[in-house]
């Protein structure tokens, strides 16, 4: 059994650090979240939604949202009608978790890390605000759409993003990639 342990470590490293970063952010987010009573939108989840209105408003003035008084969600509108509402699930902070848990668990450098996790959240962050501005103007258009857009189409968008994102941290800058290339 040593002898496996030992044969399979940097596979048992990478999968023992994903799950202690992945579960150590997630816990944090959830109390983060727990914080809010139930009833107000967190302020990351409003941020997205004020984000996604100043990208909007810069191609289109005729764009609105409204915090909900009794469930954590915003109502946005475009041309006065209501298209989506935006929970926490849109902020895309489970996708920035994610993706920073593997970047740690294929750590490189301090710096490179530390690096590459602020740049790709901040790029996961800003992909989000622009699929969503584009999600409320295709929605507003074609509203039996829906499931092909919401469900299929920006999900593979955001989610490709990160599995390339992966693909250059390996490649490039984790400590195997500097093995790989000695």
């Amino acid at each position: 059994m040593k002898k496996y342990f030992i044969r399979y470590k940097p596979f048992l490293v990478f999968i023992g650090t994903f799950f202690f970063v992945y579960l150590t952010l997630t816990v944090l987010y959830q109390w983060y979240l727990d914080s809010f009573d139930g009833i107000k939108t967190d302020f990351i989840t409003r941020k997205v939604s004020d984000n996604t209105m100043q990208i909007l408003s810069l191609f289109d003035k005729n764009v609105a949202l409204e915090e909900d008084k009794y469930q954590p969600f915003i109502k946005f509108f475009y041309h006065q009608k209501y298209v989506i509402r935006i929970v926490e699930g849109c902020n895309a902070i489970s996708v920035i978790i994610l993706f920073v848990s593997f970047v740690v668990a294929f750590s490189g450098k301090l710096m490179h890390t530390l690096f590459f996790v602020f740049s790709g959240s901040l790029l996961i962050y800003l992909l989000n605000i622009m699929r969503i501005a584009a999600l409320i103007v295709l929605l507003y258009h074609f509203p039996n759409q829906e499931h092909l857009l919401h469900g299929v189409l920006f999900p593979l968008l955001i989610y490709g993003v990160v599995f390339f994102l992966w693909i250059i941290w390996v490649n490039t800058f984790s400590k195997y990639a500097s093995k790989s290339a000695k």
